[in-house]
């Protein structure tokens, strides 16, 4: 078994209000049989923590286009993106870079 693991989200450039305007959330996802990734992690978001319209958020498996993600500062997509497998005390970013008029 993974053992619960501790991680820091935030929320940006809009992206925010989908979660009640709260911008910082300090989470613990619990222990389960493989390690977290990414992926997982946004199932869990959208139960746990999306308050309103997820098609703003998610798009299929993944974030939508125009969301920036970024783990420990660093761009996603050299991460790995979905299969990044989060460690204990991580940083992750979602950053909406669509803004309507």
């Amino acid at each position: 078994m993974a053992a619960p693991i501790a991680i820091h989200l935030e929320f940006g450039g809009g992206a925010e209000l989908l979660f009640n305007g709260v911008k910082e959330h300090h989470v613990t996802l619990p222990s389960q049989s493989e390690p977290w990734d990414v992926k997982q992690l946004l199932v869990w978001i959208q139960r746990n923590l999306l308050k309103e319209r997820p098609e703003l958020f998610v798009q299929g498996d993944s974030v939508r286009p125009g969301i920036l993600v970024l783990i420990n500062d660093a761009d996603w997509e050299l991460m790995g993106e979905l299969d990044y497998q989060l460690q204990d005390q991580d940083n992750i970013v979602f950053i909406s870079t669509l803004h309507g008029g």
